[in-house]
């Protein structure tokens, strides 16, 4: 590339990221041009301001309009990080000013809500009643996504998941016990040395194929000397998962110990005492390498080490 960062930060302007996301979502350098007020001439003089910066064409063109090539993901992906960026530092201000005292955006896998987030959301909420703190719940690949994007400001979950670890900070945090569970109303069984092998005959809940709980299962069933099962039904859904399993008498699934505990408690749940032998996974804080955190998260940040670091 010609350019150094120095002369590239002294290049690049907010319309020319402005006029890459257009581009990106509408395929067509009229209907770019005209989302941004502008002239087709002028974003075509914008596009080749880009282009000859960057040194490589970004977008080819096709039937179905102009479409990003390689170069021209990258640069979009980062365009989008910067105007979010932007994006959340106009709302801060917005928000110190009128007395609401920010925003924190946290995403978290499920098996990390009861022990972990609830009790410091709690805490944290009652002392900064004007800090605004959204929650997203998901799996965490999904959840890295929203973190490339900015919209995420940390992730409790797991890093080893994405396809670029190297893009994270990752601080382990805990380990994460699963417990195997059937509905409340399930019938008894015989508790007295029971494995796995025992619900041969139950269908199964299990978790997506990409995801660290549906390997552990495959591990826990061929070391049973069972295979997956073929009748099984596949969600991410903690609500989704409940529901089924509140509703059908042969049903089992795997959940995290501290979700289990906690519908086991309500009366929603019943936790089979099957001891599992793969180890646990664990869990920790995921952040963005290089990316500047805001004071809540930061505090955020270390009220989960200070209460669930692994020593």
């Amino acid at each position: 590339m010609k350019q150094t960062i120095d002369t590239l930060l002294a290049r690049l302007r907010m319309k020319q990221l402005q006029l890459l996301i257009a581009l990106d979502e509408h395929k067509s350098m009229h209907k770019a041009a005209g989302a941004l007020s502008i002239t087709q001439s002028a974003a075509s003089k914008v596009l080749h301001e880009l282009e000859d910066m960057f040194d490589t064409p970004l977008f080819e063109r096709s039937k179905t309009g102009m479409i990003p090539n390689q170069f021209g993901h990258s640069v979009i992906r980062h365009a989008r990080l910067l105007v979010t960026d932007l994006g959340a530092l106009c709302q801060d201000i917005a928000d110190i000013r009128t007395g609401k005292g920010g925003r924190l955006a946290i995403g978290t896998i499920m098996g990390a809500v009861p022990d972990v987030v609830v009790p410091i959301l709690n805490w944290l909420h009652t002392r900064q009643p004007n800090l605004a703190i959204e929650v997203v719940e998901d799996t965490s690949i999904r959840m890295l996504s929203l973190l490339d994007d900015g919209r995420l400001d940390l992730v409790i979950g797991r890093a080893s998941v994405a396809a670029e670890v190297g893009k994270y900070l990752y601080q382990p945090l805990r380990d994460e016990p699963v417990s195997v569970v059937v509905g409340y109303h399930h019938p008894q069984m015989d508790e007295a040395n029971l494995g796995l092998q025992h619900l041969a005959h139950h269908r199964w809940l299990v978790y997506p194929s990409n995801m660290p709980m549906h390997t552990l299962l495959e591990r826990e069933m061929d070391a049973a000397g069972m295979t997956m099962p073929g009748n099984q039904i596949s969600t991410a859904s903690t609500f989704v998962s409940i529901a089924i399993l509140q509703r059908s008498n042969d049903i089992v699934a795997l959940l995290p110990t501290d979700v289990a505990d906690f519908f086991a408690r309500h009366k929603m749940l019943r936790i089979l005492p099957i001891d599992l032998t793969s180890t646990y996974q664990t869990f920790g804080i995921v952040t963005r390498k290089g990316a500047a955190l805001s004071p809540a998260a930061d505090q955020f940040i270390q009220l989960l080490r200070d209460r669930n670091m692994v020593h």
